[in-house]
């Protein structure tokens, strides 16, 4: 434990900093797992599409993540999106 007053409380700071940083990471985790889930549903997909880029950009302006790194999650659910949507429509 640090001596110095204001060392103390970048302590009880970080923890603070660190619990919230791992609740936005979790609930992002589990919005892009429930949208793996739903990818073969075609509403139920979209909504949970919608919400996961949701939780992504959170997490980007809350400074969890990196934007790059949210702009390539961003870009795996909609290809995913798209090439479980191409299989289920019938082509002529």
């Amino acid at each position: 434990m640090p001596i110095i007053k204001s060392a103390q409380k970048r302590v009880r700071v970080a923890k603070k900093a660190a619990i919230r940083n791992s609740k936005t990471k979790r609930t992002l985790k589990d919005t892009i797992k429930n949208f793996q889930k739903t990818l073969g549903d075609g509403k139920k997909a979209d909504k949970q599409m919608k919400s996961a880029q949701s939780a992504i950009d959170t997490a980007v302006k809350k400074g969890v993540i990196h934007k790059n790194k949210a702009a390539r999650a961003k870009s795996r659910l909609a290809k995913a999106a798209s090439k479980t949507n191409s299989k289920t429509t019938k082509k002529k």
